[in-house]
Order: C-alpha cells, then structure tokens, then sequence
C-alpha cells in the first residue's frame, strides 16, 4: 500500500504523461498540417489545459 498522498502525485504524474506522450505521438508522425486527428489533438490540449488548471491552479483572474 502506498501513502494515499504519494498515490495521488503518482496519479497525477500519469495523467499529466499519458497526455504529453499523446500528443507528441499525434503530432510526430502527422506534423502541423489540418489531419483527421485535428479533434483529437484539440481534446489532448483541452485536457492537458484542464489538468494543468487542477494541478498548478488557474491562471486566470479573480
């Protein structure tokens, strides 16, 4: 068993590299140009915005 607070940065860590490994993989074999992974791309980004957000806080005003 680990400590639940390690558990949770260990989750979080994951998260935060499943979503980086992602889209380096979409973007790698494709490059910027328009693709059919367009939408999925811009759900990797949305998701690691939002995990940045909950992790880090959010950068907007009060």
């Amino acid at each position: 068993m680990m400590n639940p607070r390690t558990d949770k940065i260990v989750r979080r860590t994951t998260m935060v590299a499943t979503v980086v490994a992602s889209y380096f993989l979409l973007t790698a074999d494709y490059g910027p140009e328009p693709n059919a992974f367009d939408p999925i791309k811009r759900a990797i980004l949305s998701a690691e915005s939002s995990v940045k957000d909950f992790i880090f806080g959010s950068k907007r005003g009060p």
